[in-house]
């Protein structure tokens, strides 16, 4: 039999009927009328010259020549299967999602995209970046960073590094001293969740013993990174995280003239407990872990 004149529709309908033992049920499997099917089965039969089913009233059997049939067409198709399943799966990469605030994708993991497509080629990293905290039992978020102090029901958290806030300025403005406060505005933003030990200026002005005042004005924003960029920008003294400023700390984009730096918040990381994570998750946790070692205890220069 030459294989352009095979009639692979039938065989297919042939191994669906007998691995099902129903035409009616091969129907609703391939999506065509149980009359189709019989069609098929019939157009097949009359292929081979020999009846492949004993046909009863509410299901059908193989004959013996159906029964020789069967299980080669059985193998063949669950051998095609796999063959294309092996063939996806090669092309699919895994895939893990990361929420995390605005500012915190944009000023820490960001900068660090270079080292993960190093250092985990094979995964695709989706980040959303929202101040809004994703519920992780509802939504296909795998990891959160959290930041604050907790608790996180239904969360399994572990802390990845605490922060710490210090005043900096673009160093063009020539800022050096404290007395230079006095000079240029300075630069707040909002936390979201009100709490007496965010470290804001007020708490800052009380940790430098002195009287919080800002004669040059200020200048407020509802998000950490665009306040940072205020600062960068020359606009201002900001209270900024330590860890959000590395890079424009190290590109002498900003400068620390003085201190104290106050203790901020523990950023976390935190996944469901109703929901393992998968291999390629954890390997992201281990990166992040990776990516934060020596945070916690680093310092920021003052310039003298």
């Amino acid at each position: 039999m030459n294989r352009r004149s095979l009639p692979l529709s039938a065989l297919r309908a042939f191994e669906a009927a007998a691995r099902l033992g129903s035409f009616k049920a091969a129907a609703e499997e391939l999506a065509v009328t149980p009359t189709a099917i019989s069609h098929q089965i019939r157009g097949l039969e009359q292929h081979v010259d020999a009846p492949l089913f004993s046909r009863q009233v509410r299901r059908v059997t193989l004959t013996e020549a159906g029964a020789r049939l069967y299980p080669v067409l059985r193998n063949g198709f669950d051998d095609f299967q796999v063959a294309l399943d092996r063939l996806t799966e090669s092309r699919r990469r895994p895939q893990v999602v990361i929420s995390a605030t605005n500012a915190f994708t944009a000023k820490w993991l960001l900068p660090r995209m270079g080292a993960f497509r190093r250092d985990l080629a094979s995964i695709d990293l989706q980040i959303q970046a929202s101040d809004d905290m994703a519920d992780l039992r509802s939504t296909a978020v795998d990891i959160a960073i959290r930041y604050g102090r907790g608790p996180y029901p239904g969360l399994i958290v572990e802390p990845l590094f605490t922060d710490r806030f210090a005043p900096v300025a673009n160093p063009r403005l020539g800022i050096r001293a404290l007395e230079d406060l006095a000079r240029w505005p300075l630069i707040y933003f909002d936390w979201r969740r009100h709490h007496r030990d965010n470290p804001t200026w007020t708490r800052w002005f009380a940790e430098a013993q002195r009287v919080e005042q800002s004669p040059a004005g200020v200048l407020r924003f509802s998000d950490e990174g665009h306040a940072i960029q205020a600062a960068v920008a020359g606009e201002g003294i900001a209270l900024v995280s330590q860890a959000l400023i590395a890079d424009e700390l190290a590109a002498g984009r900003l400068h620390q003239p003085f201190g104290p730096s106050i203790a901020g918040h523990t950023y976390h990381v935190a996944f469901s407990s109703e929901r393992a994570l998968s291999i390629s998750a954890r390997a992201v946790m281990e990166w992040l872990r990776a990516q934060a070692t020596g945070v916690a205890s680093s310092h920021l220069s003052i310039d003298p």
